[in-house]
């Protein structure tokens, strides 16, 4: 897969680049008699961890992951009130700020990532190393996350992979547990499964329930997105076996 040659050539050149500075500096040494400082090899160290970030920033088919903003451009989703009826959360707004800081995370570490609107056009023969639809569920006192794939998927095992990482990484990251027999037809024929390219693994994610989960969702959505971002880098790796 392009995300495993991608890596290796990263590596190779970050490897190259390192070994050439030390070897340079190496040889200044001997000729100088020179014993270098602490702070001088941490300079060394820096300017080696200088190569990975340009490294990482080239973009060499670096593997493309595209997020779905739920609702985005659509509707509000669910909309969570008090008694008197003041507004506490917005699903829309929730679902935004997570694919942003999950964006974030998975460009700082190497990926290629686009954050769409819910019907963007964008969608239509989509091609992609993964597709993921970011939704939170509705203001419920319940607990839990739940994903799923389109149920007649041609590359149902690839995506079950994804959803493995998720009930592994995700669930670790988040302290959520998995939600039982809460599928919906709407998740198992989600809208975008029929409108991305067949390649492309697609999966629709509820992150957890605007009631219950609230507080993770909105005042520690750093969490759900380190969970999502370990979860596509352990699909991502598994891929690279094939």
């Amino acid at each position: 897969m392009r995300y495993s040659a991608v890596r290796r050539l990263q590596l190779i050149i970050l490897s190259f680049c390192t070994a050439l500075v030390l070897g340079i500096f190496l040889i200044i040494g001997q000729r100088y008699q020179y014993i270098p400082s602490w702070d001088t090899v941490a300079e060394v160290a820096s300017l080696a961890s200088l190569y990975e970030f340009s490294i990482n920033r080239l973009n060499l088919e670096q593997p493309h992951i595209v997020l779905i903003s739920g609702h985005a451009g659509f509707d509000s989703g669910a909309i969570c009130t008090e008694a008197d009826g003041h507004i506490t959360l917005t699903e829309v707004e929730v679902n935004a700020s997570i694919a942003e800081q999950t964006a974030d995370r998975l460009g700082r570490s190497g990926f290629t990532v686009s954050i769409v609107e819910e019907y963007d056009e964008r969608l239509n023969g989509l091609e992609a190393d993964l597709l993921l639809s970011l939704h939170s569920d509705s203001c419920i006192d319940a607990s839990g996350f739940k994903a799923a794939r389109y149920v007649n998927s041609p590359i149902a095992d690839q995506e079950d992979r994804f959803l493995t990482c998720l009930n592994e990484i995700y669930s670790q990251e988040t302290g959520l547990a998995y939600h039982p027999n809460t599928l919906t037809h709407d998740m198992l024929e989600y809208h975008a499964f029929r409108r991305v390219a067949p390649q492309t693994p697609a999966i629709i994610l509820e992150m957890g329930f605007l009631g219950g989960d609230g507080e993770l969702l909105s005042g520690q959505g750093y969490r759900v997105a380190r969970g999502i971002t370990g979860s596509v880098h352990c699909f991502m790796n598994q891929m690279t076996t094939e």
